[in-house]
């Protein structure tokens, strides 16, 4: 079984307009959602391994929030410049590339122990890409907020488009009783 999971990134600032967007960093409303969705994350079956992230601060950010509300895993993330992307044709395109299997390959894991991928980027990217892979019919991956997707197909990730995967989990930091 392969699992994706996707997660978009905190609310951000957009305090100093003269920030390129790219450079905005999370809000205190975002650090405070990173704090309580780790846990949640983890509880649903993610533990972080092979875990790619957009080089977006606010990116960079909630992984780094996740991480260390969660202090007895040991998250450690890829920066993949292809991530800072807006649309889930872009997505395609980097597994169409076989990003994922060569980093699996070059970790020294073979591409069937590559079953669990974490991407951690934006809007309206992933959204898009849940539910152009399953039979989800979101409106919108708010921020901080995480699907997980699941499917039997065994095919390496570059095959992404040809598969089907089933939503199995959805949890906003809404969701979440603080």
């Amino acid at each position: 079984m392969k699992k994706l999971h996707l997660v978009r990134h905190a609310k951000s600032s957009w305090e100093d307009p003269q920030l390129d967007d790219i450079e905005r960093p999370l809000n205190r409303r975002g650090v405070a959602s990173c704090a309580l969705m780790g846990p949640a994350i983890a509880a649903a079956g993610c533990d972080f391994s092979n875990t790619f992230c957009s080089p977006a601060l606010r990116a960079q950010a909630t992984l780094a929030g996740l991480r260390d509300s969660l202090p007895t895993l040991d998250i450690q993330w890829l920066t993949v410049d292809d991530l800072y992307c807006f649309d889930s044709n872009s997505l395609y395109q980097w597994f169409e590339e076989c990003a994922p299997d060569r980093a699996a390959i070059s970790s020294g894991q073979s591409q069937a122990g590559f079953d669990e991928l974490v991407i951690v980027g934006h809007n309206p990217a992933l959204t898009d890409l849940c539910n152009e892979l399953s039979d989800a019919k979101l409106t919108n991956i708010p921020t901080c907020a995480y699907a997980q997707l699941t499917t039997h197909d065994s095919r390496p990730w570059a095959d992404i488009a040809r598969m089907t995967f089933a939503l199995s989990e959805f949890i906003r930091p809404k969701d979440i009783k603080h």
